[in-house]
This record gives structure tokens, C-alpha cells and sequence, in this order.
């Protein structure tokens, strides 16, 4: 099974197992990850702000037009940031290695 690190905003990392068809956001959640989610993996939000370690950045698929504009609302973006709903584990994605920002912005709340 492929397994994936988290970087937690305070540089400690876990590694888990993620299984291919679930997306960053899913294994997250499944493992107790601090990613908030507020809008259930529907991309109408960007809560699941994740910054892809930019060795992995280029073995994933191009983000979308709709990604990019949520990014927008997202605080601390970079090149590399990805949401975590819109990235599904694949076996090729085996040791995928994504850091949690410092922060992050509800707007669903606002």
C-alpha cells in the first residue's frame, strides 16, 4: 500500500499509509491530520491547502482552472500548493510528501 508524509506546520512529520483512490483530503482525515475540509472535498473552499514538496510536484496532474481560483483564497500559497481534495493517491504516488500551512482561511464562515 502506498504511504504518504504529512509535514506538520511545526516541521514534525507523519507517515501514513494512503491508499490509491483516496485523495489527500480522505487520508487526512482517516489518520487525524489537522486539514479542516469545511467544504467536503467539493472544491468550494480551500481548507485543504497543501504544499506539495516540489520533487512530487511535477509527477502530479496540472491543477484546474476551478483549483487555481480557489488557491487564490488560500493564505501562505506557493508555487506547489495544491488543494488536498483535488489530489488522488496513486501507487505511483508512493512517498508522496505534502506540508500543512501555518494557517488557513475559511471563507465558508465569513
Amino acid at each position: 500500500m502506498p504511504k504518504m508524509v504529512f509535514i506538520k506546520p511545526d516541521g514534525s512529520r507523519q507517515e501514513v499509509e494512503a491508499p490509491a483512490g483516496l485523495s489527500i483530503l480522505e487520508i487526512a482525515h482517516r489518520n487525524g491530520i489537522d486539514i479542516e475540509g469545511a467544504c467536503e472535498g467539493q472544491m468550494a473552499c480551500a481548507t485543504c491547502h497543501v504544499i506539495v514538496d516540489a520533487e512530487w510536484d511535477p509527477r502530479l496532474p496540472e491543477p484546474s482552472e476551478d483549483e487555481e481560483d480557489m488557491l487564490d483564497l488560500a493564505i501562505g500559497v506557493t508555487e506547489t500548493s495544491r488543494l488536498g481534495c483535488q489530489i488522488v493517491v496513486t501507487e505511483a504516488l508512493d512517498g508522496l510528501t505534502v506540508r500543512l500551512p501555518a494557517e488557513t482561511r475559511n471563507m465558508l464562515l465569513v
